[in-house]
Order: structure tokens, then C-alpha cells, then sequence
């Protein structure tokens, strides 16, 4: 059967429901898959089954016999350990008597005798001093003269030799393990184990050893219980494992031994004895009584059978598997198919010869809401199709029996079943048989109902697109680079330019923005594209210029970017926007800010004559007093040469210092930036007490100052930093003056110190009286220009030492001093930053008030 499947739309398809019908289809091969494999399944539980019950049997028995042997073992260390703590005990009062001089040699030969005699494990007892010497030795009657110590023998060096000088170094009890073929040359005698216990003498100091030595094989033999020796072959080994005393059995080389598979050695358990330590281990191993799980010939037997039965039953369902796959081959090309169609999105519908439906598949069904059993068997008119529609449709129909179909397809109206409508394209070819002859007519149908409706918005948005770009008060422009062609123009670039692309390339050219040449024909040519930028056109930012276009008469900001075109190519978009009234406001404002600069200049020319007036108030002051002072004592001849020039040579600095306040006025209120130079702040506070002092005798204020040693130089202007200085100390005197403070509190003290103020290195400069301070409501005005609490006051000497003191990047505080509530008063301090210290910002400034 061929088919055809000619659709519009992506296919969709649906696992879940695919294999929920392959699940269905399956169910009669998988109860015989079951069937055949349940009886292999059985014998191989079976096998598993007494497998695991011999294992498990034989693992319980291995584990219990490895705790019988372990509490065993632990039973005979125990009974081991008191023997030897036993011996030790007798051993250590034998010696105490001898540090005590309770016992000479005779007597403890006698002793040693009865120690020897009543212990069978213990081999000797000897007596040596703190050179290494035998005093004594008493030796059991069973060892030979070879095995034995001589008195007066000097122990050699060797292992007993280091044991005795452990023992010597320590102050304790020492055991050691010793092989006597390394002390007397004999090949025959056996390992003894001995116990070294220091002796001492009167003032507790070394005076010899008391060595003590067990047979090892007299320790096995009257140390572990006889029951415990009669169950296990009992062996003690040293602490590299070898065996000193006992029997032990070989370790088994089988290779079916249920112990190696379960990662278990031999039924055997080692345990040190104490108080030796592991010099000294104690082995038990338990004789063997069975041959295991795997040497019975039960298991065997039982393995053999449940193969042999697995082996058959496998036979049988292998060719049982063969009739399967042979009968699933016979429909495997059915099933693909069927489930082919039944994935598809794309409706089919098949129609014999005389139009009557023979098949439908399971997407037409959803599409149209009729099952397959009301479709299947009905002729034209059919129901899916509505009323309205059904001439044209059967006129197509037989168009198609006729053979008269449309390659591409042709679209239709179809209907629900619940009379909903949607739009289909439906596409027809034959249908062919397997002998080669046409037996009707495939059709597929696809739903377009959502691609036409987002056609239909397509249109919409390009509509609107269209009406926003017509009505935009921009000109809007798009040509492509290299060609005479406009691709796009809204209706304001076609009044002012036309339709063509000059308007667009003048734009480009006088806004300074690239112009790639027209094509040329000839391969010689420089590449027309040559001089743009290498990195991406299209991402980079709108370039912008302003222009006047005498032709309009008008003010354009011609803006442009690089852009890819719906082809591909890469053009250029130019959008021209009409800025004409904007540069005219920008003209008046520029006009109006020219008139409020003159307004400005005569208001500052104003505000320079009073700051002049009353900062010259000061020099001329000094000057005044100077000539005064000089006439004086002229008229009275009661001056010198020496005095006299002094005092030309104040009035002259005074004068010169008035020239210099003048010009430093003049430039500050210009705005301009200080006179700023490296600066002594020592030579700035006297030039500054100096002039101040002058006001301050006339006042009856005394003045005190200090200034700290070793202090920075400022990069300030000196003569505004004196001012502001000379300003504060003026007012103190008048704050002083105005009080009617008494002789004795009439002072003004200024102080100069480093500081560090936020992190910031400063020098901090205070000025501080003896006044009734300053009001709160004073406190909130006092820096405002022509705000002023005296009668005669201007109001601009504090506004102008704060506006000196922030050009300087610093700040100045004012503050009134209390004792208990009453004021006693104010303290006016302000700070510079030290020359070469890095500033923050106005807003980070430590003190910044608005």
C-alpha cells in the first residue's frame, strides 16, 4: 500500500498513547514469555534457596566456634597473666629484701632455692649488681651447667645486657624475651622469657638487678588450663609471629573453603599476655571436626539436578522464543504501520472508487469529533462537512474520483462535530494496492486554523507598524550601503525629500557619517566597503549630529545606525527629526543667561565694595594706631632712630598687607581658586596674632596661644587662612567687650593642633572666649551674608571666613562652652587638610552642612 503524506504542519507525536496500544497488542506474547520462564525461574530460586541455607549454616557454625575459641583463649591469658603477676610478686619481695640488706648470698641461694623448687615455670633467679656482675645464681636442677649463670661472671653485651639496662633506666620491672643460644652458645636450649627488677641501696639509688627466668614451654604447660590444651592446639609466639612453645595446625590450601569466601581465616584467636605485653602472644586454633558445606555430597547432588533441570527448561523456552518471534515478524510491517498513522497529527481519510469512506485514522477523528465507527462506511454528503459548503465540496469530490487533483493542495471549511468550525488544507493521491492497481483515494488533512490566524496578525502588526512610522513627526529613511535604492520612507521624508534617496545620502554626508561608494562593475576597483569599522555594524550605537538644511529652512538632529535588512543585506536608517523651536528656546535661554551673568557681575561688584570696606577696616586700623602712637612720642622727643623705623616698617607692612587683602577680595570673589602655596602655619599665627593683638590691648583682652610643635605645612593661601583667623579673634575680643566680663576673665585663647578628623590628617585651628556666646536662633544664621548681631556689623566677615575655609576643602564649626547650664562661652574652630592627603568628595567631607 503506498501513501502519500503531503502536509504543511511539523508532525506531532504521542508516545504515551503509542505505547499504551503496543502494551495492549503485547499482552498475549507476555503471558507466554511468562509461562515459558516461571519454571526456569522456580529451579534457579530452588538452587539459590539451598545454596544460601548451607552457606548460612555453616556461617553460624564457623562464628560460634570463633567465640568458644575466643573466650577460651581469653580464659587461659587470664590464668596465664595471674601465674606471671604471682611470680612477679615473689620475685619483687625477694629483691626488696636484698635493697634492704635483709639477705647475703647465702640467704639468697636459700630463697632462690625454695622459689625455683615450688614453680616449675621458673628456670633461675640470679643476683646481679650495678657493674654487671653475678653475685648469685641459683639455677633449676633440670638445665644444664651450659644454661646456667656463674657468680662473678660479667654479663655481656647482648639482648640480656640491654633488658638489664632498660630496667636501670626506668626503675621498674622489665620483661624481656631471650633465646639462650645467644648467651651460652648452646643450639639446643630453648627461648626463656626474663623479668629484670632494679634493686637499690640505702639513698634509693641503682645498685643491681634481681633477673627472674621463665621456661616459655613451663609457662604453656602449667599457665593455661589442661581442659583449654585439650581442645585447641595452644601455641606462644613472639611478636613476629613465630612459635616459641606449643602445636600448631597448618593453614588449609583448599579452594572450595567456605571461610575464604567469607573472608574468615582459620577458627583460631591470638590474644597478648599480660603483663608481657605483645612480646608475648598467646594462639589457640581449634581442630578441625567437618569438611564444610561445599565437600558434602548432598549439596552436590542437589546442584546437579537443579542444573540439569534449569538446563532443559532453558531448551524448551529458547525454542519456544522461536515460534514467537516468527509469528511477531508476520505483523511487525502491520503494527509499524498502524502505529505510523496513529502517531501522525496530520488527519487520514481513505476512499474507494465510488467516494465512500474506508478508513479513517485517529487524528481525523479528533479533528473532526466522529468516531471511527460513524465514519467509516458513509457516502457524500458527509458530516463533517457544513451546510453552506457542501455544493462547492462535492464538486471537488468528484474532481478527485475524476482524477483532477490539485498538487498543492487545496483549503476547505470543515465542521465539528459540535458545529464549531476550523479551516484545513487537504492534500490527495491514489491509492494503490499491492498488485500495482488503484483501489481509491488517500487524502491528509491538516488544521491551518492557527498558522491563518497568525498570518492575519502578521498583517495587522504590519499594518499598525506602517500607521506609527506615516504618523511620526521623524523623518524615517532605510537605503542600503553601496545602491541608488530607498527600501523605506514614511510620509514626512517624502514631503520634505521626495522619493528618492538623495534627501537620505545629503543627510549621511552632512552629518559626518560614512558613505560607502555605488558598485562598481570592474574586479580592479577598491573594495566599496572599505573604511567601515571591522566589528559589528548593526550593534553598534546610533550616531547623532545637528544640522541646518537651508532648502527647509529648518533645524534638523539627524540620528543613524546600521541595520540588517529583512534580505539580508546591510543598510543604513537615517532618522531626521525637526529641532528648529528647541535651538530657538535654546538661543533665548542662552540670551537670558548672558543678562543674568551682568546682573550677577554688578551684585558681586556690590558685595567686593563691602567685603573691602570691612576687611581694610583692619590693616587701616593698625596703621592708624602706628601713626598715632609715632607721633606721640615725636611730639614728646621720647623716641629713638631704631624705635621709629620699627614702626615705619609695621605701618609700611600694614599698608602693603591692605594692597594685598584688596587683590586676594578681588579674586575670591571671582570666584577663582587661592593664591594656594606650601605654608608655614607657625609664621601664619603670629603674622595673625600680630594684627589681632592691636585690637585686643584696646579692649583690655589678653591673648594666649598655642601651637603645636613639628606641624605640617598647608597648601593654603596664607593671607586668607590670617584673616579668617584675625576675623575670629576680633570677635572674641568684641564677644569679651560686649559681655563686660571682669579683668580677670577677659581672655581669648587660640590653639593649633594636629588632628584626625574620618581619616583624614588635619591641622585643627580654635579660637575660643570668655563671651556670653551665641544664641540658638544666632546659631542657625551665623554663617548667612549680611546677617549680624551688631550695630555697626555688616554681616559678611563670618559668611566670608566660611566661603575662605571651604575653598580650602575645610570646614568650620562654632560652638558655645557651658559649665553646668550657664554659658561661659564660644568656641569658633575650623580645620585645613594637611598638604599631600588624598581629599574625598564634597559629600564624603566629615562636617558638610547645607
Amino acid at each position: 500500500m503506498k501513501l502519500s503524506f503531503a502536509t504543511g504542519r511539523k508532525l506531532q507525536f504521542k508516545p504515551v498513547a503509542l505505547w499504551q496500544r503496543w502494551w495492549k497488542r503485547q499482552a498475549p506474547h507476555r503471558q507466554d514469555r511468562f509461562a515459558a520462564l516461571a519454571p526456569v525461574a522456580a529451579v534457579l530460586l530452588f538452587l539459590a534457596a539451598i545454596v544460601s541455607s548451607f552457606w548460612y549454616l555453616r556461617v553460624e557454625e564457623i562464628d560460634r566456634e570463633q567465640e568458644a575459641v575466643k573466650r577460651d583463649v581469653e580464659y587461659g591469658q587470664q590464668r596465664l597473666r595471674l601465674r606471671l603477676l604471682e611470680r612477679q610478686e615473689q620475685i619483687m619481695r625477694l629483691a626488696r629484701d636484698i635493697s634492704n640488706k635483709e639477705l647475703d648470698r647465702e640467704k639468697f641461694m636459700l630463697r632462690a632455692e625454695s622459689l625455683v623448687m615450688q614453680n616449675p615455670e621458673l628456670q633461675a633467679l640470679t643476683w646481679i649488681d650495678n657493674k654487671r656482675r653475678i653475685m648469685a645464681s641459683r639455677t633449676a636442677p633440670s638445665l644444664t651447667n651450659g644454661q646456667s649463670w656463674t657468680a662473678g661472671e660479667i654479663l655481656k653485651i647482648g639482648e640480656t645486657e640491654n633488658s638489664y639496662g632498660l630496667a636501670r633506666d626506668l626503675m621498674q620491672p622489665v620483661y624481656a624475651q631471650i633465646e639462650l643460644n645467644k648467651l651460652k652458645d648452646n643450639s639446643n636450649a630453648l627461648p626463656v622469657l626474663q623479668l629484670h627488677t632494679p634493686l637499690t641501696d640505702d639513698n634509693g639509688r641503682f645498685s643491681g638487678v634481681l633477673m627472674g627466668e621463665y621456661s616459655i614451654e613451663g609457662l604453656l604447660r602449667y599457665g593455661v588450663p589442661t581442659e583449654i590444651m585439650a581442645k585447641y592446639a595452644v601455641a606462644l609466639l613472639d611478636s613476629e609471629g613465630q612459635m616459641l612453645a606449643g602445636q600448631s595446625i597448618p593453614k588449609r590450601t583448599q579452594l572450595w573453603n567456605l571461610q575464604t569466601w567469607t573472608g574468615r581465616e582459620e577458627n583460631e584467636y591470638e590474644v597478648p599476655v599480660s603483663p608481657v605485653g605483645n612480646g608475648l602472644i598467646l594462639r589457640a586454633q581449634a581442630w578441625r571436626t567437618s569438611q564444610g558445606v561445599v565437600g558434602s555430597g548432598l549439596f552436590w547432588m542437589v546442584c546437579a539436578l537443579s542444573v540439569m533441570t534449569a538446563w532443559m527448561l532453558i531448551g524448551n523456552w529458547r525454542h519456544t522464543r522461536r515460534r514467537m518471534q516468527t509469528q511477531q515478524a508476520l505483523v511487525a510491517e502491520t503494527n509499524f504501520r498502524r502505529a505510523m498513522e496513529n502517531s501522525m497529527l496530520t488527519g487520514m481519510r481513505a476512499l474507494d472508487m465510488h467516494g465512500r469512506i474506508s478508513y479513517v485514522n485517529t487524528a481525523f477523528c479528533q479533528m473532526t469529533g466522529w468516531t471511527e465507527s460513524e465514519l467509516v462506511g458513509s457516502t457524500p454528503p458527509f458530516a463533517y462537512w457544513p451546510e453552506d459548503d457542501r455544493e462547492h465540496l462535492m464538486t471537488r469530490l468528484n474532481e478527485e474520483i475524476s482524477g483532477h487533483s490539485t498538487p498543492g493542495g487545496f483549503q476547505v471549511r470543515v465542521k465539528r462535530k459540535d458545529n464549531s468550525i476550523f479551516d484545513a488544507r487537504m492534500y490527495v493521491s491514489p491509492l494503490i494496492d499491492a498488485v500495482g492497481k488503484q483501489s481509491g483515494w488517500m487524502t491528509s488533512m491538516t488544521d491551518i486554523t492557527e498558522p491563518n490566524r497568525v498570518r492575519e496578525q502578521l498583517a495587522a502588526a504590519h499594518d499598525r507598524f506602517t500607521i506609527v512610522l506615516e504618523a511620526l513627526d521623524a523623518a524615517v529613511s532605510v537605503a542600503p550601503l553601496g545602491r541608488s535604492e530607498l527600501l523605506f520612507a514614511n510620509k514626512l521624508y517624502r514631503q520634505w525629500f521626495g522619493a528618492n534617496t538623495q534627501g537620505h545620502l545629503s543627510l549621511v554626508a552632512e552629518a559626518g557619517v560614512i558613505e560607502v561608494s555605488k558598485e562598481t562593475s570592474n574586479d580592479d576597483d577598491v573594495d566599496a566597503f572599505a573604511g567601515l569599522p571591522t566589528e559589528s555594524l548593526t550593534v553598534a550605537p546610533s550616531e547623532r549630529a545637528e544640522l541646518f538644511i537651508p532648502v527647509l529652512g529648518k533645524w534638523l538632529e539627524v540620528r543613524s545606525r546600521y541595520l540588517n535588512w529583512a534580505d539580508g543585506r546591510l543598510a543604513q536608517m537615517v532618522i531626521a527629526t525637526d529641532i528648529t523651536a528647541r535651538r530657538q528656546a535654546e538661543e533665548v535661554a542662552a540670551q537670558q543667561a548672558e543678562r543674568a551673568q551682568n546682573a550677577s557681575r554688578l551684585i558681586t561688584m556690590g558685595e567686593m565694595a563691602s567685603s573691602v570696606a570691612h576687611e581694610l577696616n583692619q590693616p587701616l586700623t593698625a596703621i592708624s594706631n602706628y601713626c598715632t602712637g609715632l607721633v606721640s612720642r615725636i611730639r614728646s622727643q621720647n623716641i629713638n632712630e631704631k624705635d621709629m623705623l620699627w614702626a615705619l616698617e609695621k605701618t609700611a607692612h600694614q599698608a602693603q598687607r591692605a594692597g594685598q587683602i584688596i587683590q586676594r577680595i578681588r579674586s575670591f570673589v571671582k570666584r577663582s581658586e587661592p593664591n594656594r602655596t606650601p605654608s608655614d602655619v607657625l609664621t601664619m599665627v603670629h603674622e595673625a596674632v600680630e594684627l589681632a593683638e592691636i585690637e585686643l590691648r584696646r579692649r583690655n583682652v589678653r591673648l594666649s596661644h598655642y601651637v603645636a610643635a613639628r606641624l605640617p605645612q598647608l597648601m593654603v593661601d596664607p593671607i586668607l587662612i590670617e584673616q579668617v583667623l584675625v576675623n575670629l579673634m576680633k570677635n572674641a575680643a568684641e564677644s569679651i567687650d560686649n559681655a563686660q566680663r571682669p579683668m580677670g576673665s577677659r581672655q581669648v585663647e587660640l590653639q593649633v593642633i594636629p588632628k584626625m578628623i574620618d581619616g583624614l590628617s588635619v591641622v585643627s585651628f580654635s579660637v575660643t572666649d570668655t563671651g556670653k556666646g551665641l544664641p540658638p536662633e544666632v546659631l542657625e544664621h551665623l554663617y548667612e551674608a549680611f546677617f549680624s548681631t551688631k550695630v555697626e556689623g555688616m554681616g559678611i566677615g563670618l559668611n566670608l571666613c566660611r566661603s575662605i575655609v571651604e575653598s580650602h576643602r575645610g570646614r568650620i564649626v562654632a560652638e558655645n562652652l557651658y559649665n553646668a547650664d550657664d554659658v561661659q562661652g564660644c568656641c569658633f574652630s575650623f580645620w585645613i587638610p594637611v598638604s599631600g592627603t588624598p581629599l574625598p568628595s564634597t559629600e564624603k567631607l566629615p562636617g558638610v552642612t547645607e
